[in-house]
């Protein structure tokens, strides 16, 4: 049974910093796409960042220059890191797993990741 338990998050004062933790467990850890996500009242969830099995990383237009998506296969845990955070970035992040490969063009499509963490609330005050 595949498990992702997300960590991390919390409330921050925009340019401040927070760290995102997701520890991975029964799933092939070095085959699956990893990825971030956030949702947003009102808005559809977006593809924050991603990583693949190569450690090829992509990011959305909005976080590039200021997050940072790593990951330690030894303890198979995914990291985001966030710093400059802006009140925009406010929203319920997810971390996600393929569990297999895919292709490079939908690392931050919603659609091809089979897991999902349970969700951390990132709150962002001007």
């Amino acid at each position: 049974q595949v498990r992702l338990v997300q960590s991390g998050g919390g409330s921050v004062q925009a340019g401040g910093s927070l760290r995102l933790s997701c520890a991975a467990s029964g799933l092939t850890y070095s085959s699956s796409c990893m990825g971030w996500f956030r949702q947003a009242p009102g808005k559809e969830r977006e593809g924050v960042a991603g990583i693949d099995s190569y450690g090829s990383t992509s990011y959305a237009d909005s976080v590039k220059g200021r997050f940072t998506i790593s990951q330690d296969s030894a303890t198979n845990t995914l990291y985001l890191q966030m710093n400059s955070l802006k009140p925009e970035d406010t929203a319920m992040y997810y971390c996600a797993a393929t569990g297999g490969p895919i292709v490079p063009w939908l690392t931050l499509n919603s659609t091809a990741y089979n897991y999902w963490g349970q969700g951390t609330q990132v709150t962002v005050s001007s």
